[in-house]
């Protein structure tokens, strides 16, 4: 047998194996997306009497002169972009640190993922005290290293607040980074940095030439698993701030819930999910696509 003829069987072997769980998550999420899809198109709210009315593409219209869905999708677009450059490098340093051999190392390992083990309502309700304006530790750190003089309404500011709920995202999430990280580093043969010492190579060259191309897979796949969680951050945004002061850290996904929970809008709301929907197939699709390359370029076959 040919090794195409394996690779072939192989492929559908795997893909017989994973069919009940395709199967299942079809079912789970087929449903709920078709639905926004078709309530998209209606309007459905208090002044039809929570009846559908076929509207078409109105909601997707009053969403162009939506003042406040831009201005949360831009709130989400900072707040995804920032914790995603932070927690790349600070993640980057801890797998880079988990990996070098000292005393106490599985003890290190294991205290460092427990801020992603942690429930993100907890996380959130502890940094809400943490940055609170009367008795917050972080102004009294602050004040005692005589930064500031007088105590900062952190969350109760516009201007500080977003700084604030990226900080908790970052503490929080910064582990499960490094932790996917680390498992490439520990994938790299230990030959290959010896070969380049050898050769004359620096600590640093070795890091460029032969760390980051061999765990820019690892990393896009964290990327891309926190960018998604990221653009559809909710609890910790809602227990810090919720989504204030003055819609300073509203995101999209509190937009939503706003619309159909509060406002009881489902149609516009449906129309809000499909959006962000969209978006997020958007960029998955396109980070997918070049991790795929990335893949075929370090000779990883799928």
């Amino acid at each position: 047998m040919t090794q195409d003829y394996i690779r072939q069987r192989e492929r559908r072997t795997g893909w017989l194996l994973i069919l009940p769980a395709l199967l299942v998550l079809l079912l789970v999420y087929a449903y709920p997306i078709l639905r926004a899809f078709w309530l998209s198109v209606f309007t459905e709210n208090l002044s039809t009497n929570l009846e559908p009315v076929f509207s078409g593409f109105e909601n997707y219209g009053r969403m162009a002169q939506d003042g406040r869905f831009w201005a949360s999708l831009g709130n989400t677009a900072i707040f995804t972009a920032a914790s995603l450059v932070l927690e790349l490098i600070l993640g980057l340093g801890v797998a880079l640190t988990l990996d070098q051999a000292f005393r106490g190392r599985g003890w290190v390992r294991t205290i460092a993922i427990l801020p992603w083990a942690l429930p993100t309502a907890l996380i959130a309700l502890a940094w809400r005290w943490i940055f609170n304006g009367e008795f917050g530790v972080w102004n009294d750190i602050l004040m005692r290293l005589q930064i500031i003089g007088n105590p900062i309404n952190w969350l109760g500011d516009p201007n500080w607040a977003m700084l604030g709920v990226i900080a908790a995202d970052v503490w929080k999430t910064t582990s499960f980074v490094a932790i996917l990280l680390l498992a490439g580093l520990q994938s790299i043969p230990q030959d290959l940095y010896e070969a380049h010492a050898i050769d004359g190579a620096t600590p640093l060259q070795s890091f460029r030439k032969i760390t980051l191309p061999l765990i820019m897979p690892q990393i896009l796949i964290a990327m891309l698993f926190r960018f998604a969680q990221a653009f559809g951050i909710f609890d910790l945004i809602q227990v810090m701030t919720g989504g204030g002061p003055g819609g300073a850290t509203e995101m999209v996904s509190l937009y939503i819930y706003a619309t159909v929970m509060r406002y009881l809008d489902f149609g516009y709301g449906a129309a809000l999910v499909v959006v962000t929907f969209v978006i997020l197939i958007a960029v998955v699709a396109i980070a997918a696509l070049y991790l795929s390359k990335v893949r075929h370029a370090a000779g990883v076959e799928e």
